[in-house]
Formats: structure tokens, C-alpha cells, sequence
């Protein structure tokens, strides 16, 4: 089962679970994008982790795509990939 790296990080309090999926990713349907993170969602609580999964993603040109709740999409305008990279510090099985 592959495992995908996981970023706990705490955002203006809240507690989030970033998740980097594959560049593909981007070129799935919304429907799809939001499927694959409330599973993600599931799974991370069942492996024992606190907050809200967020999938990001390469979206190219050095834009980050990514899918979290609406409440949350406000706190994204100053993370890129290179943050999320460099707060991995789990996986979670996929």
C-alpha cells in the first residue's frame, strides 16, 4: 500500500493535515479531488491524527493546487509546496 507524506502543521490555530498527492492529481474532476480527500480524511482519523486534511498538489508553473474546506482556503495564499515540504514530518497509508 503506498504511503503518502503528511504535514501536521497549525495554522492561525487550527489544526490541519496537509497531504501531497501526485502532480496527476490536478487533472482530476472536482467530484473526484473532493472524494479522494474526505477518504484521506477518514483514514488520517483512523490512523490517530488530529485535524482537518488538506490534499495539495503541483498545479505547474510553480502554483500549488489544493482542496480544504471553504472555512479554510483563506489561510493558503502563503503556503506553496515548498512549505509543505518542508514541514513533512509523517505518512499515511493510501
Amino acid at each position: 500500500m503506498p504511503e503518502l507524506d503528511v504535514a501536521q502543521v497549525k495554522i492561525q490555530g487550527v489544526d490541519l493535515i496537509l497531504i501531497k498527492l501526485d502532480a496527476a492529481h490536478a487533472r482530476q474532476s472536482f467530484p473526484l479531488k473532493k472524494k479522494a480527500r474526505q477518504e484521506l480524511q477518514q483514514k488520517a482519523k483512523s490512523a490517530g491524527l488530529a485535524g482537518t486534511v488538506v490534499t495539495v498538489w503541483d498545479a505547474g508553473g510553480g502554483n500549488m493546487g489544493f482542496l480544504s474546506p471553504p472555512e479554510y482556503s483563506s489561510f493558503f495564499g502563503g503556503i506553496n509546496l515548498a512549505y509543505v515540504a518542508a514541514n513533512i514530518n509523517g505518512k499515511l497509508s493510501s
